[in-house]
């Protein structure tokens, strides 16, 4: 039309590249993923880390027991105190927390031998024996009950109650994790077997050695 302009039509034409389109190529290698649109498999880690928390959590809890053991040290000194007798039951539980680190050693030793079945079965004792302390544990505060010693009683059974439940509540959560080594499909995971059963080992036979410390520690404070 007359005093009209007319647009010239631009046409832009995209040439693809042979193979694919423009920009960059996906990512390949450890951080992308795969032609089945999974995520990959992550590369175990450096076993160094689960040991070094292991040993901070055994540190953090040696600093706790040893915070009580000076407060029951200096209230043995005050009057108002009445020696608690150990009840004979927890004797015998002190012989199956021991013989639970034996088990729980040659357990580790099968593994290291590739002989599972040996393994599994003695990894399985272990946890019967940590868990028939616990609950032989339960029986013998009951007598203590039975027989009128509560946790108000007076500060040496307080004290008693307070040792006793708290490495309990700590050695629970050391046949939790016998459990979860035992359940654990170790192919998927950033650990070996091996491994956790190591650092699994360190915290039992910790808790082992700090049982017998304050079983020392409450009989010599009657």
């Amino acid at each position: 039309m007359p005093g009209s302009i007319a647009t010239p039509e631009i046409e832009l034409i995209i040439e693809k590249k042979p193979g694919g389109g423009g920009g960059n190529p996906p990512p390949t290698g450890r951080n992308g993923g795969g032609d089945d649109g999974k995520r990959p498999r992550h590369e175990n880690s450096s076993p160094k880390r689960y040991y070094t928390g292991m040993a901070l959590g055994i540190v953090s809890i040696l600093m706790f027991f040893m915070a009580l053991a000076s407060a029951f040290l200096l209230r043995r000194e005050h009057g108002g105190w009445v020696p608690v007798q150990i009840p004979t039951l927890m004797w015998f539980n002190t012989a199956l927390l021991l013989a639970s680190s034996a088990t729980l050693e040659m357990a580790r030793h099968r593994l290291s031998q590739g002989r599972n079945s040996a393994y599994r079965n003695l990894w399985l004792v272990t946890t019967v024996l940590g868990i028939g302390f616990l609950v032989g544990q339960f029986v013998a505060w009951r007598q203590l009950v039975a027989e009128g010693i509560y946790l108000a009683s007076n500060p040496a059974s307080s004290f008693f109650y307070i040792f006793t439940g708290a490495h309990a509540l700590h050695l629970l959560g050391g046949v939790t994790a016998l459990i979860f080594v035992a359940k654990r499909n170790f192919d998927q995971a950033q650990v070996t077997r091996s491994v956790a059963a190591e650092v699994t080992s360190y915290y039992w036979h910790f808790m082992d050695a700090l049982w017998l410390f304050l079983l020392v520690l409450l009989f010599l404070g009657k």
